[in-house]
């Protein structure tokens, strides 16, 4: 088989992180998940933190919520006062992306790499929901709140990755038509999810 890239974009609590580890110890390849804001950081000569105070920024933005900066592919100079912006720090995240897409299999988490790579014909999109409830239970492994509170955690997690998903691409984040495959965790199980994902690969990519 070719290179092969899997896309994970997930609500909090449905455990997408979850089974995009586990895909990646069964399949052997590469996980991403934050070590991408390192990889850019290193592609770029930006700060690291300025990558993750970036995303701390968008999140309370609320120019971000009503505005688009919809993706495009280019690079702004490191003579422009536009350098360090939100903007160009995503295009460098997108820049990494897609060199990884060409340089090995691996396994994605979120910063819009179904966007990013959607021209990819070795890329394979997915989307992990699950109901509000399970959610919250399954938050409630890792968050030490009421579940008023992990409920309202969640709504605005969700919310934020729904608002940098739009901002960024121009599209809906829950949006089917974004994904090869949209999987309730709830439903299947961690497990089921990743054989349906591995059945849908060997389909996909004979």
């Amino acid at each position: 088989m070719e290179k092969v890239v899997i896309t994970i974009a997930r609500q909090y609590g449905s455990g997408g992180r979850t089974i995009g580890q586990m895909l990646s110890e069964e399949l052997g390849i590469h996980y991403y998940d934050k070590e991408l804001l390192k990889i850019a950081s290193e592609e770029s000569g930006i700060n690291e933190r300025l990558f993750v105070g970036a995303d701390e920024k968008l999140k309370n933005s609320l120019l971000m919520r009503i505005s688009k900066k919809v993706y495009q592919g280019q690079l702004i100079s490191p003579e422009s006062d536009e350098f360090t912006s939100a903007e160009n720090l995503f295009n460098y995240q997108a820049k990494v992306i897609k060199q990884l897409a060409e340089e090995e299999s691996c396994i994605i988490i979120g910063r819009c790499a179904d966007y990013v790579l959607r021209d990819y014909d070795n890329v394979l999109s997915v989307f992990v929901h699950a109901p509000e409830a399970y959610c919250i239970e399954q938050a409630k492994r890792k968050l030490s709140m009421p579940d008023r509170e992990i409920k309202k955690y969640i709504q605005k997690t969700d919310k934020e990755r729904a608002d940098y998903y739009k901002h960024y691409t121009g599209r809906e984040w829950t949006d089917a038509r974004n994904y090869d495959l949209c999987l309730d965790s709830s439903k299947l199980g961690m497990e089921r999810c990743i054989e349906e994902i591995k059945a849908y690969m060997k389909v996909r990519f004979r």
